[in-house]
């Protein structure tokens, strides 16, 4: 699995700010009814009940929101650069500046884990995550994220 398989262009976006971390996984969750015709709401319900279980906000500025839902057949991303970071509740309580989000079948097994491991390996990357920070172009942004070399590791 590589990130090219379940991140359209379209998908990576350059964001101003949000009022909140649920304004932000609805924005996430907008995107991918846009790009990928999941049903909005049914989406941000599913965030929002992952979050409950826990902030995936993992540290270093970076969130990995996720989860599973019904009506869509393989795993899915977006991608948002924030330009002034959210509160996540993240693991070390900086601000989210990156979030990658993650959509899979409710059925999915071990492809949903795949490519949440992908995706973290990709996202602990500093380099990569300079190069995200520094550009503002979102298909620079999809070319940084689908050519870093943890996304050959999957």
């Amino acid at each position: 699995m590589e990130l090219s398989e379940i991140l359209k262009p379209d998908a990576v976006k350059v964001v101003g700010t949000f009022s909140s971390k649920k304004r932000l996984l609805q924005e996430l969750s907008d995107v991918a009814a846009a790009c990928y015709g999941i049903d909005a709401g049914h989406a941000v319900n599913a965030l929002l009940e992952r979050e409950n279980l826990g902030p995936t906000g993992v540290g270093h500025g970076v969130a990995l929101p996720h989860a599973r839902i019904r009506g869509i057949s393989r795993v899915i991303g977006i991608f948002f650069r924030v330009e002034k970071g959210v509160n996540f509740n993240a693991v070390d309580r900086q601000p989210v500046d990156l979030a990658f989000g993650l959509f899979a079948p409710e059925d999915a097994g071990v492809e949903h884990l795949k490519a949440l491991a992908l995706v973290s390996r990709t996202m602990r990357d500093s380099g990569v995550c300079g190069k995200l920070r520094a550009n503002d172009n979102p298909l620079t942004l999809h070319a940084i994220l689908t050519e870093a070399p943890a996304s050959k590791a999957a």
